[in-house]
């Protein structure tokens, strides 16, 4: 749909002083094209959210003690190794798990939905909706995976759901949900969705990796099975995430990756060797444990759960700022799933008739010091569908996410560049490099470490 467009700019009271939990790079500068420099507008939180200072702190102060995990005999790897455990429990407490649910160490949410899906019992019926983040979509694949149309209203999900388990034949059953959109951010109703998959017996997995830097998850509440979420995501840029749930199918699961700590015992048998696989979770995190990652995740959770409310009246009031602010630029086309007035996080995507999504991220990026992220955010199905419905004469769009880092400032200024850009047009020549916008003469130089 094409929002109003009122002819004054819409003058927004102040903000708050926010009191949520700071981020690294919060005084960042960045150069622009004509050689000044900025305080950097982070609003691609969705990508990759900044790291938190309480994570960064908590990482200086492990790194002396780091070394081995679980098989050290020194004092420092029987440090490493509390720390590695205590994070399992700080995740489970996290997502409100079961005291028999496991926590499996991933590397992130695509990592941990391709160890569920290697660890499914034999002929499991797989139902999810076609407009999943490719880490959701592409892991289940086969005679036994049923993909449905997402509805353009949220509770009609329910009903497409409950059809497509009916069809499905006896035997076990898993959900794939997404709690959040990664390309609208607009939030499902995952409680409604999990009620109906219980009434077929169906297991459910949550993709929170959207939800959980923004909202608390309660397994139990939701009365889901598993959930799956990436450090990158949660303000913990160290490499790890997690799978949260159920034991069962990973206990009689083989490995999703085999050698050292994966292991018991191995033997050998003359033609071929013996092994004897580590109970869960070790049996899934064959090699060296990213006992680093692990404990900046569960930091970056502890520090997120401590204030909630602070987190969501943050975010909305920025949210409801820039929503008001799109409202005012002419041409600006919003992607919605299930409307405009749907309860979504910090999330909206969008495009601009007469220019396309790729120039108008350079623009913000050289000209203003704002970083948003465009192109089809790895969900095809999704943004091609919304893109068609907004009647969009595009292939790609616009997004821009909020977060912990995003101050009102941001918001204002990536709202008066919209404006500016669609009056005037690009301050300044712009080219495709390598299929990507530029600035046709970019004298912006890279920081110090990366001089050669």
């Amino acid at each position: 749909m094409t929002l109003a467009v009122p002819t004054a700019r819409v003058e927004q009271a102040p903000l708050p002083t926010p009191t949520v939990p700071a981020v690294a790079g919060a005084r960042l500068r960045v150069p622009l094209v004509d050689g000044r420099t900025v305080p950097y507008a982070n609003l691609d939180h969705a990508a990759s959210a900044p790291c938190l200072d309480a994570v960064r702190d908590a990482v200086d102060e492990l790194l002396p003690w780091y070394a081995s995990v679980h098989r050290g005999a020194g004092f420092a790897s029987q440090v490493s190794t509390k720390v590695y455990e205590r994070a399992r429990r700080v995740l489970r407490r996290f997502v409100g798990a079961h005291d028999t649910d496991t926590v499996v160490f991933t590397r992130n949410t695509t990592d941990s939905l391709n160890l569920l899906a290697k660890a499914l019992p034999r002929a499991t019926s797989v139902v999810l909706f076609d407009t999943e983040h490719h880490a959701a979509l592409l892991p289940w694949r086969g005679p036994n995976v049923l993909r449905v149309q997402t509805p353009a209203v949220a509770i009609d999900a329910v009903a497409v759901l409950d059809e497509a388990l009916r069809s499905t034949p006896v035997g076990p059953r898993l959900v794939v949900l997404t709690a959040a959109s990664n390309v609208t951010g607009e939030v499902w109703p995952i409680k409604a969705l999990s009620a109906v998959a219980r009434s077929h017996g169906a297991r459910i997995v949550l993709d929170a990796a959207q939800l959980a830097p923004h909202r608390p998850i309660d397994i139990r509440a939701l009365d889901v099975d598993y959930v799956v979420l990436s450090g990158h995501k949660l303000y913990a840029p160290f490499g790890s995430g997690a799978l949260i749930g159920r034991a069962d199918w990973l206990k009689a699961a083989e490995p999703y990756l085999v050698g050292g700590g994966a292991t018991a015992q191995v033997v050998d048998r003359g033609d071929q060797l013996g092994v004897a696989w580590a109970a869960v979770p070790e049996r899934h995190e064959a090699g060296s444990p990213n006992v680093v990652g692990a404990h900046a995740l569960a930091v970056a959770c502890e520090t997120l759960a401590k204030d909630w409310d602070a987190v969501i009246a943050h975010e909305r009031a920025l949210l409801r700022r820039l929503r008001a602010g799109l409202a005012t630029v002419p041409g600006l086309r919003s992607l919605s799933l299930f409307g405009a007035e749907h309860d979504r996080v910090g999330v909206v995507s969008f495009t601009i008739d007469g220019v396309e999504a790729g120039l108008v991220a350079a623009v913000l990026s050289a000209e203003h010091g704002i970083g948003v992220r465009d192109g089809a955010f790895c969900a095809h199905i999704a943004t091609r569908r919304l893109l068609d419905r907004a009647g969009a004469q595009e292939e790609r769009a616009v997004r821009i996410s909020l977060g912990l880092g995003t101050r009102a400032e941001h918001v204002d200024r990536v709202v008066a560049a919209l404006r500016t850009l669609v009056a005037d047009g690009p301050a300044v020549p712009y080219a495709l490099v390598e299929g990507r916008w530029a600035p046709v003469d970019d004298q912006r130089g890279l920081p110090a470490f990366l001089a050669e």
